[in-house]
């Protein structure tokens, strides 16, 4: 796949893909006779994976680390996991902090429906009594 195709098919701009290449998030890519980036779908896996990871917050650091173990093999393994395992623990928190957050605007929503909105018709239909009143005197 070029490099066009890579973007659109995954939603990063080609400067995005170019950037992960040259600092080693993604491998080298390969290229045509003509210079033209090649993108396996080896390399496609690391680019979801790394676009899964940006878009859960996950720092560039923490990305490069993951690729560095990654290449040191196999006895590498278990630090790789736990990464990826203080990770989604970082993201899980998030979450429930979110959804806590989403759960208290849910009921001030309902609140603003219930107590909020009939007490501002009230209003209304207050200023609407008194203009009337003026207009009458």
């Amino acid at each position: 796949m070029t490099i066009s195709e890579v973007s659109k098919k995954y939603d990063i701009t080609q400067d995005t893909l170019r950037y992960y290449e040259k600092i080693g998030l993604i491998p080298k890519i390969q290229r045509t006779a003509s210079g033209i980036r090649d993108y396996t779908e080896k390399d496609c896996i690391w680019i979801y994976f790394m676009k899964c990871m940006r878009n859960a917050g996950v720092g560039v650091n923490i990305m490069l680390e993951y690729v560095k173990l990654f290449e040191q093999g196999e006895e590498t393994k278990d630090d790789r996991k736990q990464l990826l395992i203080r990770e989604r623990d970082r993201i899980a928190a998030q979450v429930a902090e979110l959804t806590n957050t989403l759960d208290y605007l849910d009921k001030k929503l309902q609140r603003y429906d219930s107590v909020i909105t009939p007490v501002e018709k009230l209003l209304s239909s207050s200023k609407t009594d008194s203009s009337k009143k003026s207009n009458n005197t």
